[in-house]
């Protein structure tokens, strides 16, 4: 099928990565000059040295029943379709009994490991907090395990957690995570001068019965809702969050005003290039990590933030990696898990991964799969 030529930019894209987050890129080794802080070295070690379950106990979080963290750990297998590692803490724990179901599962990319990584806390009766990111670049796998280990900490650990200043401490902690991901950079334990992820995070007050959701770039949300309550007939799928993608009206704004430009790849998707450079090539325009991104392109890793009260209708929540979303739409994604049992929650999260899969093998031919992760929760099991 050949590269994909963007007219005057001069950007191919190779085939490829046609639909991949990151297209054409001139490889750069450079430092865009962000600062390393004893602070944030400090920061770092302290997270390091602690559980997500320690930091809820010492906290006073962890008011409630049993608490567990669950997700996944970052491998290097390679082989196509399977099943990143996990590694559990706290309290054993049965899925089946939580109506929660999950996996992250290794695209058709030969060339990285699963570079997706997600997150499950919950303490009965308290809280839960769901996170997807979607890694992307030569080391975005290592960004984003980064990011899934400590966005949930610098969450809990606010002292606006929980409170009706939380949209605010959840912006604050996306910037805080960056601050850190430029510093962990900057002191070798990872890769992030081309290398980055999307973030969303859903906070589940469950006193309040309310969502938080904050998030960047484009693994999305979705909520699952009866029409009727009683009847428990047909069900809606719509999206939380919004893609974050350089062609949108503020987006393109705000890259262009920093020097940065927009560029249509020639297939699918408009990328975020720095002036008169060919990097990041990047098909977002928020996003943490990609320090040269934000730095000389005007990415943002400012996230959207939203609140919503659930109610009775609601029944089921979604946070995937943009490896389900390519091809499968919000509705065709509640239409396929909404009306099983939430016993089947983990066999549901694999057929809808199954057939994400299914769907990129048809539309691309085989070339490529991105990685395709599922969080499903049953919001009452």
């Amino acid at each position: 099928m050949g590269c994909s030529q963007s007219g005057a930019s001069g950007v191919q894209t190779p085939t490829q990565r046609r639909r991949l987050s990151v297209g054409a890129v001139d490889e750069q080794q450079g430092d865009p000059g962000f600062d390393t802080t004893e602070e944030d070295r400090g920061l770092i070690a302290a997270l390091s040295a602690a559980t997500v379950i320690d930091m809820i106990e010492d906290g006073g979080s962890g008011t409630g029943g049993r608490r567990f963290s669950i997700g996944s750990q970052t491998d290097q297998v390679k082989t196509s379709f399977v099943n990143k590692s996990i590694a559990h803490i706290g309290d054993e724990i049965s899925p089946v009994s939580l109506g929660m179901g999950y996996t992250c599962r290794k695209g058709l990319k030969p060339e990285s490991p699963n570079q997706d990584s997600w997150t499950v806390l919950k303490v009965d009766g308290n809280f839960s907090i769901y996170g997807v990111f979607d890694g992307h670049g030569k080391q975005g796998h290592d960004v984003s395990n980064f990011v899934k280990d400590n966005l949930p900490k610098l969450i809990i650990k606010d002292k606006r957690f929980k409170s009706s200043d939380m949209p605010a401490s959840l912006s604050e902690c996306f910037r805080t995570v960056q601050s850190l991901v430029a510093t962990a950079d900057r002191m070798k334990k990872l890769s992030a001068q081309m290398s980055g992820t999307t973030a969303t995070v859903v906070v589940h007050d469950h006193s309040s019965n309310k969502l938080t959701v904050a998030h960047v770039a484009d693994s999305t949300c979705v909520l699952g809702s009866w029409s009727d309550s009683a009847s428990k007939g047909a069900q809606s799928g719509v999206a939380l969050t919004r893609d974050h993608k350089p062609n949108l009206k503020d987006e393109r704004a705000r890259i262009e005003k920093a020097g940065g430009r927009v560029v249509f790849d020639g297939y699918a998707n408009y990328r975020v290039y720095a002036k008169n450079a060919r990097y990041p090539g990047l098909n977002m325009s928020r996003c943490l990590g990609d320090l040269m991104g934000h730095a000389d392109a005007g990415c943002s890793c400012e996230p959207e933030v939203s609140e919503h009260q659930l109610g009775q209708r609601d029944n089921v929540l979604l946070v995937c990696s943009d490896g389900v979303w390519e091809f499968i739409t919000p509705q065709e994604a509640v239409d396929m898990v909404g009306a099983l049992s939430p016993a089947k929650a983990m066999n549901t999260a694999e057929n809808l991964a199954k057939e994400a899969w299914d769907r990129w093998i048809r539309e691309e031919g085989g070339a490529v799969v991105d990685d395709v992760t599922v969080v499903l929760i049953y919001l009452s099991p």
